[in-house]
């Protein structure tokens, strides 16, 4: 379950942070490689509403996916670069990216296939944390190259943020990280490991109790089902409910990609979430930004 932004999210981990979780509701407890291209695609205004005066370019990571990325604000100024969660768009940034732009070089772009970005093929080993973190790379060097840059993640963004800020291959192009709703899956799977490994009741209980929030993920994983669900009757019904359940305005959010990025944000799940809860690749998770001059948001 998502939540539209409306700039009151919390900052979980900054400057140099050792982590922490924010309270996800179902999952959890609450310069290495070389950058990929841009296609050098110019500039433009972007044509959605809701994005009304942002700049909107286009960038191709080393394997095709093309991303839509929009920019608001004064390049010159420290970059904050936003990550959506799922079932989202960059939209779900509209009024925080707007409060920003005054002060900050405000970036949100569509995570591969999701919004006008476009989707791998094919789509199952195509939306693994480490072809996402490339994505990031790929965005970061084209709006900020050579400076480091503020990541902001909501749910499945921060699930993001958290492989963005504790993988080798972006050492010093983070200068912080800002998490809601969403925790590190290596982190998550060491606290089922330590439940499961080291029983007491309380742990047990702590298991069972995040197992039966955790419903949803179960269902993403199934074949086929969450396809036909948001391609049908859910992508008709969800706007609704985020209205009358999170009081959402009716103003034209959640757009028209909802089907399509829903459907293909399944692999999310899919293709991270049991591997990396089974194995998890770190420990606890200790984000290394890059000390910069530049005023942290």
């Amino acid at each position: 379950m998502n939540e539209r932004d409306d700039g009151q999210g919390r900052n979980d981990t900054g400057d140099g942070g050792d982590g922490g979780h924010s309270g996800d509701r179902g999952l959890m407890p609450k310069q290495g490689t070389a950058p990929a291209k841009s296609t050098g695609t110019a500039l433009h205004r972007a044509p959605d509403a809701a994005l009304e005066g942002a700049r909107e370019r286009r960038v191709r990571t080393p394997e095709g996916v093309e991303l839509c990325v929009a920019e608001l604000g004064d390049p010159r100024q420290p970059t904050v670069v936003l990550v959506h969660g799922y079932p989202d768009s960059k939209e779900v940034w509209t009024k925080i990216a707007r409060r920003l732009s005054g002060r900050y070089h405000v970036v949100a772009y569509d995570v591969r296939g999701c919004g006008r970005s476009s989707a791998p093929t094919p789509l199952r080993g195509g939306f693994t944390l480490e072809k996402l973190t490339q994505d990031f790379l790929t965005v970061a060097e084209a709006v900020s190259p050579g400076r480091p840059v503020h990541v902001v993640g909501h749910d499945w963004g921060s699930v993001q943020g958290w492989e963005f800020a504790t993988t080798e291959e972006t050492r010093g192009r983070i200068a912080s990280l800002t998490s809601m709703s969403g925790p590190s899956l290596d982190h998550f799977g060491h606290w089922i490991k330590k439940r499961v490994s080291r029983p007491t009741p309380r742990r047990l209980a702590q298991a069972a109790a995040q197992g039966a929030r955790s419903w949803y993920v179960y269902m993403l994983h199934t074949p086929v089902l969450p396809e036909l669900a948001w391609r049908g009757p859910l992508s008709r019904y969800w706007p609704r409910l985020l209205r009358r359940a999170e009081k959402l305005p009716d103003d034209g959010y959640p757009t028209s990609s909802l089907p399509r990025d829903a459907a293909h944000g399944a692999w999310l799940y899919r293709d991270n979430v049991r591997y990396r809860l089974r194995r998890p690749q770190r420990g606890l998770p200790r984000p290394r930004p890059r000390p910069t001059d530049h005023t942290d948001p």
